[in-house]
Parts: C-alpha cells; sequence; structure tokens
C-alpha cells in the first residue's frame, strides 16, 4: 500500500490551517496514497489557553474535522488526522487531543485520545504541562482498514513502549505517532524511539508531523519519519512541510515477527 505523511507548520489559527492541510491531502490523493497522514494538533498548535478557549470547537462542529471527512469521501482515501484539540464536556473545561481514521465514505471508523501528557522541564528554558489544558484518554485503540490494521498514538505517547506492545498483540501492523516533537529532545530521541518502536514490535511505524515555527513561543522538529518493521528509515521529510510517499509492504510484518517471535515471548515476573 502507498501511504503519505503529510508535514505541516500550523499555527494557531484553524480556519488559516485548513486549506493547507486540504491542499497536501488533494496532492497526496494524486499521487497516488491509500492511506494518508496527518500531524498532531492538525488543525491548532498553540500555548495559549486563552486563545484555544476562543478558536477550538467541539467535535460535531470542527471545521477541519468535517472537511478531511469530506477529502476522504472526494478522493475515496483512509486519512489518519494525527489529532485535533477539540473541546470537551469535561466540568474543568479540559480539551481532548484526539486522534481520528477516516473511511473512503468519509465515515469516522475510530477516535483515540492521547493517554500520556507532555508535562516536561525540557531545560531552563523550555518546559510544558500538556496536562493543564488536556485531558488524558484512557483506552488503547486500533482500527482496521481495508488493508492493515492500524494501532493509534499520539507524540509523547513514544516513550511508553507497553503501549506499543499492547497495539502489536492486538494484531497492529501499522503503528501511527502523529507528532509536534520538540526541538529540544527532537534531535536527540525522535529517531531512535521510532526505530525502537518498530523493531520491538514488528510493525510499521508512521509518524507525520509538525514542523518549523508554529508560533512566536512554539517550534517543532519536523522528521516525519517512516520506519520498516526490521527498523530501517525508508523516509525522512526533513524539515519543510510537505508531503512524503512510501510504499509499504505489509508481508514484512509478518516475516519481521517471525524472525524475531518476541511478541510470543512475554514472561511474567516479580517487580524490583
Amino acid at each position: 500500500m502507498r501511504a503519505a505523511l503529510i508535514q505541516l507548520c500550523s499555527g494557531d489559527d484553524p480556519a488559516a490551517n485548513l486549506p493547507v492541510t486540504l491542499g497536501f491531502v488533494a496532492k497526496a490523493a494524486e499521487a497516488g496514497a491509500e492511506l494518508i497522514l496527518t500531524p498532531e494538533v492538525t488543525n491548532c498548535v498553540s500555548t495559549s489557553r486563552k486563545r484555544q478557549a476562543a478558536v477550538l470547537q467541539r467535535e460535531d462542529d470542527d471545521i477541519t474535522l468535517a472537511g478531511l471527512q469530506e477529502a476522504a469521501k472526494a478522493h475515496g482515501v483512509w486519512i489518519s488526522v494525527g489529532s485535533l484539540a477539540v473541546k470537551t464536556d469535561d466540568p474543568d473545561g479540559r480539551f481532548a487531543n484526539r486522534s481520528y481514521l477516516i473511511a473512503p465514505s468519509g465515515e469516522v471508523t475510530a477516535r483515540y485520545d492521547k493517554i500520556h501528557m507532555f508535562d516536561v522541564n525540557v531545560s531552563e528554558t523550555e518546559s510544558y504541562r500538556e496536562s493543564a489544558g488536556y485531558r488524558p484518554g484512557t483506552r488503547a485503540v486500533v482500527a482496521d482498514t481495508d488493508t492493515a490494521r492500524i494501532g493509534l498514538t499520539i507524540c509523547y505517547d513514544l516513550r511508553f513502549p507497553h503501549l506499543y506492545r499492547a497495539l502489536a498483540q492486538a494484531g497492529a501492523q501499522i503503528i501511527t505517532v502523529p507528532s509536534a516533537f520538540s526541538t529540544g529532545t527532537g534531535p536527540a530521541h525522535w529517531e531512535v524511539l521510532l526505530r525502537s518502536r518498530a523493531i520491538e514490535t514488528g510493525c510499521f511505524v508512521l509518524a507525520a508531523a509538525q514542523t518549523g515555527q508554529n508560533t512566536d513561543k512554539r517550534a517543532t522538529y519536523g522528521h516525519a519519519l517512516a520506519v520498516a518493521p526490521w527498523g530501517e528509515v525508508l523516509a525522512d521529510a526533513g524539515t519543510e512541510p510537505c508531503v512524503t510517499l512510501v510504499d509499504l509492504d505489509l508481508a514484512t510484518v509478518e516475516k519481521s515477527r517471525k524472525r524475531i517471535p518476541s511478541l510470543s515471548h512475554d514472561r511474567s515476573f516479580e517487580r524490583p
């Protein structure tokens, strides 16, 4: 199957971001992509809770989700919406960081809310408290397309390998890792973590990414990456907004797992 990783430099205005995203989707579809993947917070990258409260919408009203549903139907493709920041009915007013899988019919066939919140101090000048604005999800998700079973994750989830193991053991052949990765951690950790998750699970790992100076207070690393089940990097998008195509031979998933059948070698043990 042919997949397309979309790399964006989304700002904090969903209405301005959407035409750019739809343009890349159309380009990917014209190039023969069957599965098109967008990055984390495709609709809005912002560090301001006040700004998010003003521009974000609930799922039923979200213009980005509606636009991508229409695009999936128009082009006859599957679209993995890496994530959208959407309002919820939570009493504390926190948003959801939610991934969607859209079928060629335009129907949303799966939803996944990011489980692990990025609450870190990267350096004295770079810190994040994702849980202050977003409430974490509680459920891992796998979903079927007409050609593959896909496990859904988002960005910081990448550092929790037990989640990826669970998805692979549930039959995932592809795991998505849409991201808005920090420029502080990206050079050191991005590629090695993605390759590790692919090797450990025997899955294709597809990571669409945000890139560049998204707002005056937020920059992202880019380098949307596709990794094969044996750990080879199949594609690296660099740092410019773009569409990156990659052809996946899903038979290599089973071949890799037969060579190293570690997914069936779990043993219980006493914790230290």
